[in-house]
């Protein structure tokens, strides 16, 4: 059998990945979406080319994920996350997101370390909410309605992770005003994450933050969660290093 080395492989994954398809081997990446830029780009404008965004299932299906007219769609099933290849510490995340179905639940998480344990589809990390704007009303219990503060981006840490919010809403953080929009309409989120501290914006204004994030470094995880979801625009601008010890690092995926 013909054996190919590891540049000419990653080299054909690019060139499937660019033209809209994907492919599940492992741990290998499996979809290029998105970009990363340079902080010095940003700053002062250089010619240094954007890095692609390469993606890698956890434990979603092949069908789950795919590209159509530079727009990721998750099908929302079966739950589970996707994540990005590399572990990021301090960085700007901006993504651009809308549901499909009234209700739709989804998600991204930040400094994750990607590994959903056997009893969970969910990995740890800290999570920002993309739910729609009708959740409230189709999650009712005992005839109570849900705060509509629930699905405008609310943060919390989960699986271990702790945070200190914000705005409390027990050990969650709400947002101060409800600016998210419902299904069909594009929503722009801007993640901002250093040194343990995330501020959210939400459509062009930041109304949410969670500090003394116990783990503080990882991976940056799409979430399917039972709904279509579509994401756009995704662009991840890398800040400079702080102080993070290993204990606040999620352990790397070899």
């Amino acid at each position: 059998m013909r054996t190919f080395n590891k540049t000419a492989v990653t080299t054909l994954c690019i060139i499937l990945f660019a033209g809209g398809e994907k492919y599940a081997s492992g741990q290998d990446p499996e979809i290029m979406f998105g970009k990363a830029v340079s902080l010095e780009k940003a700053i002062s404008k250089t010619r240094e080319k954007d890095k692609p965004l390469l993606w890698v299932n956890v434990n979603t299906s092949p069908e789950t994920w795919h590209i159509k007219k530079e727009i990721l769609i998750c099908s929302g099933q079966p739950i589970g996350v996707m994540r990005s290849e590399l572990q990021y510490e301090n960085f700007i995340l901006h993504i651009e997101w809308k549901h499909i179905e009234a209700g739709g639940n989804s998600g991204v998480f930040v400094w994750s370390n990607a590994r959903p344990p056997e009893n969970a589809r969910l990995p740890d990390g800290v999570e920002v909410q993309m739910l729609e704007l009708d959740w409230v009303n189709l999650n009712k219990r005992d005839g109570v309605t849900p705060p509509i503060a629930y699905v405008h981006g609310e943060l919390f840490g989960v699986g271990g992770v702790v945070t200190l919010p914000d705005n409390p809403r027990g050990t969650r953080s709400k947002s101060v005003e409800n600016r998210c929009k419902g299904k069909g309409e594009w929503n722009t989120y801007d993640v901002v994450c250093v040194d343990g501290v995330v501020k959210l914006s939400v459509n062009g204004k930041f109304v949410n933050g969670v500090a003394k994030a116990t783990q503080k470094k990882g991976y940056i995880c799409l979430e399917s969660e039972g709904g279509e979801i579509h994401f756009r625009n995704i662009v991840i601008e890398e800040l400079p290093s702080g102080v993070t010890s290993p204990e606040q690092t999620a352990p790397e995926i070899k």
